[in-house]
């Protein structure tokens, strides 16, 4: 199983993009991982919400392929705690095809399309976090569960 990171919009603080990279560097050892940025929209100031939504949309799913698993970092999927987020990964590798594609959207969300082609939504917090720090979050949350998932004392219970 491969996993791809979908985010809309470069991060622009460094600490932030340091931190992104120490733990994409780790994920590395345990599977597969791309991070991948989806440029913004040009001229976003001039459409509303959904001709935004619309044309982010148009660029995750052009991502996605056949047998592929969309997963959407959304504030009204499933919360886990970091054990059970580990053995939901777990069993994805298990049972899931070739590629998993976990995505943060754009500042409005996904669009129809994109909640339709979706097998599954994630929450990390009802606490709402910028698209920049979720990133941050997201990535160690996953490398925790593969730590987890190893037995190794990253986590301590």
């Amino acid at each position: 199983m491969k996993i791809l990171f979908l985010v809309i919009g470069k991060t622009d603080e460094s600490y932030l993009d340091t931190g992104i990279s120490k733990f994409i560097k780790r994920l590395e050892h345990y599977i597969p991982f791309e991070m991948k940025v989806i440029p913004d929209i040009k001229n976003r100031k001039t459409l509303n919400e959904e001709q935004q939504k619309k044309l982010e949309g148009d660029l995750i799913l052009s991502q996605v392929a056949p047998g592929d698993d969309l997963i959407l970092l959304d504030e009204n999927g499933k919360t886990f705690s970091s054990v059970s987020f580990s053995q939901w990964i777990e069993k994805q590798m298990n049972t899931s095809t070739k590629r998993i594609i976990f995505v943060v959207g754009g500042p409005y969300g996904f669009s129809k399309d994109v909640y339709a082609k979706a097998k599954f939504k994630i929450s990390l917090s009802e606490m709402t976090f910028s698209h920049q720090m979720i990133r941050l979050i997201f990535v160690e949350q996953l490398y925790r569960a593969f730590t987890i998932i190893k037995g190794e004392p990253y986590h301590h219970v």
